[in-house]
């Protein structure tokens, strides 16, 4: 389908017979593709500006996952319906939620039905200031609290926003610093994130303390990850994390000792 064109969600919920929790309102909604997914990784890394999120991940993580990728809607699979939790940040964040009860395979194979030409994947001017630098911000991430986990990143997303860069720059460092506070969540004690906005580059630090990698150069590869089935069932540990980092960054910067933690210098530069 070409790029200006699209297929409303009002559409797509009557084919799959959908139930709508969040966003009654359907008229305007459209999407310019189908994603779906149940790895959060996969969505952040492959996902398209303006997609629907089809999924059979009931979690918190489904629905950051969709705002940082910017995408219009999710539709949980198999009768599945997202906690009051869940639906509180998709309506503050005006991203569309639906459920039905087909899975996977059908839900695809009726969308690509509605025209017969949906792509269904698997798996603002820059704000201007005469001073270089325009913000600076210190977060504070706590490991193994996945109940807050991508609230950070959230909040980064918002403060660039405000300020008026590019859409596409924060799209990217949202997906970035939200994989960098998901392996902190993961993985370590507890982090500080840093973020510097300025008119040349974006930088976001995230210095955790922790148990370290003892191979950063393997972690950097694609599927390598040290994740319990407990955080896969998360929709992450795929092994998508770093590389994903250094796929939306343009320069990432990785520092790790055994026993003390990783600091991560990953920086955008704003054209």
């Amino acid at each position: 389908m070409p790029v200006d064109q699209s297929i409303s969600i009002k559409k797509i919920k009557e084919s799959l017979e959908a139930d709508v929790i969040v966003g009654d309102d359907l008229t305007g909604v459209s999407a310019k593709h189908i994603y779906a997914s149940d790895l959060m990784s996969d969505v952040l890394a492959y996902g398209k500006t303006g997609s629907v999120l089809l999924t059979g991940l009931n979690t918190i993580q489904a629905v950051i996952s969709s705002y940082m990728a910017e995408f219009t809607a999710i539709i949980f699979l198999r009768g599945k319906k997202p906690g009051s939790d869940m639906q509180k940040f998709a309506k503050d964040k005006d991203i569309t939620i639906l459920s039905t009860k087909a899975d996977m395979y059908e839900a695809c194979i009726k969308i690509a039905r509605i025209d017969g030409n949906l792509p269904i994947t698997e798996g603002v001017p820059i704000h201007t200031k005469e001073e270089d630098n325009i913000t600076s911000h210190e977060f504070k991430i706590d490991g193994h609290d996945f109940a807050s986990a991508g609230m950070v990143s959230t909040q980064i997303k918002s403060i660039l926003k405000t300020i008026g860069y590019d859409p596409l720059i924060i799209r990217r460092i949202a997906i970035s610093t939200y994989e960098g506070e998901m392996n902190v969540v993961m993985h370590a004690i507890r982090a500080k994130v840093t973020l510097n906005a300025g008119n040349k580059e974006i930088v976001v630090i995230i210095d955790d303390e922790g148990k370290g990698i003892p191979d950063v150069e393997r972690a950097m590869q694609q599927g390598y990850s040290t994740a319990t089935e407990e955080q896969r069932a998360l929709g992450f540990g795929s092994g998508m994390g770093l590389p994903n980092i250094k796929k939306n960054s343009d320069l990432l910067n990785v520092t790790s000792e055994i026993g003390k933690g990783t600091k991560l210098e990953i920086k955008f530069f704003v054209k």
